[in-house]
């Protein structure tokens, strides 16, 4: 029995306990929810649906929780339910009901953990997004592993998402990325306040390789060149380098079409429809601060020139009218200060920024060898890069390291922890219950050990502590899923594989042999066994695909 299963049991009691005594059904939720106990030793499950239906109906809780206890004694599954304090139930099941999950599990396979909980919701999520003047760093890298992670996290509970990476080829940084090519392919100095490293080199050569004329030319339009030329090679790297690592966004969107299809006109006309945009000095600005912004925006300088926060109010005007009813963007801990102009202009466009507006801060992040962090990229010269993380401790460790920790936290990546083949390395220890799971499949189809057909499947033979636990964790895993996507926190998927699921397969394993000694006769409860040791790995190897991460087989 799923803990869906049994919170539908529990609100069919409650129905049954409200005709009885005529009670008014009007107060009955839709749905309820069971949740696990703190302390194992008070069941398997509790609710505290007769805490919250008590004043409603005016019955006192432990009145309401005795009649429900009753209702619930009589369904099957149920082994027993206690009140406790002002009435929750605690409420036990039966080996056979527990133990029935494991087949639920194995028969919906990739589908397990899935929902409909965000079903309707359509949502953009914007992540990465580096400017392509060299190689992604690593704290892009970060946004790479949560964003990528969190969007196979709504799909699975049911919203409609687009993945974005919005980049632009104009501006200050192009220009000095463009000097610092044109200076390179001269063999001079790197300009003042521009891009170093080998990478600045190696794209110099590329243009000039494809553009072998580009020193003939004047200055200015070798430039235009450099920064033509360049920004290709450098955006095209950059999206290599995201797919070597496993992100593949649905939509790249360039900074220059909101200006070539007069995008920045369009939102300062329904701006100025909207009343808040004014002019002073020759500028137009946006007024910002009737929505708690710090201060007035301008949108157009003095000079006519577009300013960047003018390219933000158009692109995300153009999310909305893409039909996204919530913009979700993954920001640097830099761009902190940035939330409250945001959320503003959403306020400006008549929108509700709690609703339509979510902004994420995802914090630094250090790769450290032997203890101290690591400040320079062999290639890039001044940051450390995706190529030089997965290099360190390869894709895998990576995607997880990055999405195993809340985003709002900073974060230490020790290269010698996360290559080391030990339980301590968490990477390690989650995939090593993929690959036990499978070898122990492989083992038992060795000695004529098959799960068998499901109608023979014999679950109340699932009746060790051990079991149990592993059972309920598994059970958590629909749960998890749906409140990570809720939350936008990752993270907890990785550490409910190795706090619940790992470490309860460890001691189920160390406790319940699966397969057969030597000549020993094959059982049903061996077969039992053999289901929840599937099920496991399923549910391993589904949660590790929602981060990203591989599920091997062998190790």
């Amino acid at each position: 029995m799923t803990p869906a299963e049994l919170a539908s049991v529990v609100l069919t009691a409650a129905h049954a306990v409200f005709t009885g005594r005529g009670l008014d059904h009007a107060a009955l939720p839709e749905r309820t929810v069971v949740e696990r106990p703190r302390n194992p030793e008070h069941g398997d499950y509790a609710s505290t649906l007769a805490l919250q239906l008590s004043k409603k109906v005016g019955v006192p809780p432990r009145e309401l929780a005795s009649a429900l206890a009753d209702e619930l004694g009589r369904a099957p599954g149920i082994k027993s339910v206690e009140i406790a304090g002002p009435g929750f139930l605690n409420i036990r099941l039966d080996a056979a009901a527990a133990g029935q999950l494991a087949r639920v599990i194995v028969e919906a396979g990739a589908e397990y953990g899935r929902s409909d909980r965000l079903a309707g919701e359509k949502i953009n999520l914007e992540f990465v997004s580096a400017n392509p003047t060299g190689p992604v760093h690593i704290g892009g890298v970060r946004w790479a592993a949560v964003g990528d992670a969190l969007s196979r996290l709504l799909r699975a509970t049911g919203a409609d998402v687009g993945t974005e990476y919005y980049f632009n080829d104009a501006g200050s940084q192009i220009d000095r990325f463009a000097q610092s090519l044109l200076a390179a392919a001269k063999g001079e100095a790197v300009p003042e306040n521009g891009y170093g490293g080998a990478y600045i080199a190696e794209i110099a050569g590329e243009v000039r390789a494809r553009r072998p004329d580009v020193l003939d030319l004047d200055d200015a339009a070798a430039q235009e060149v450099f920064r033509v030329e360049g920004v290709a090679l450098m955006f095209d790297e950059i999206r290599s380098s995201l797919r070597d690592f496993g992100v593949e966004f649905d939509t790249y969107f360039n900074e220059k079409d909101l200006h070539d299809r007069g995008e920045l006109d369009l939102a300062l006309a329904r701006l100025r429809e909207q009343g808040h945009l004014y002019e002073s000095e020759g500028a137009t600005w946006l007024r910002t601060t009737d929505f708690g912004d710090d201060k007035d925006r301008v949108l157009r300088k003095s000079n006519g020139e577009w300013t960047y926060f003018a390219a933000d109010c158009a692109y995300y005007l153009d999310k909305r009218e893409r039909g996204f009813e919530r913009v979700v963007i993954m920001l640097g801990a830099d761009h902190h200060g940035y939330i409250g102009r945001m959320k503003a202009m959403a306020a400006c466009f008549g929108d509700d920024p709690e609703r339509n507006l979510e902004i994420l801060i995802g914090q630094l992040v250090n790769l450290l060898r032997d203890g101290a962090p690591m400040r320079m990229s062999k290639r890039a010269g001044t940051v450390i890069t995706l190529e030089d993380l997965v290099e360190a401790i390869g894709v895998d460790a990576s995607r997880y390291a990055l999405a195993r920790y809340s985003s709002d936290s900073p974060i230490d990546i020790d290269i010698e922890l996360w290559t080391r083949a030990t339980r301590d390395n968490p990477v390690y220890y989650v995939q090593y219950v993929a690959a036990r799971t499978a070898g122990v499949a492989r083992n038992a189809a060795e000695v004529g050990l098959v799960p068998g057909d499901a109608d023979a499947f014999r679950p109340e033979l699932l009746e060790h502590e051990k079991e149990n636990e592993l059972l309920k964790a598994l059970a958590e895993f629909p749960a998890v899923v749906a409140t990570a996507a809720e939350l936008r926190e990752p993270h907890r998927v990785a550490r409910y594989l190795e706090e619940n699921v790992a470490a309860s397969y460890h001691r189920f394993y160390d406790n319940c042999r699966v397969l057969p000694l030597g000549d020993e006769e094959v059982t049903d409860l061996h077969r039992a066994r053999l289901w929840l040791n599937n099920a496991t790995r399923t549910v391993i190897a589904n949660g590790l695909r929602l981060l990203g991460v591989s599920a091997p087989e062998r190790m």
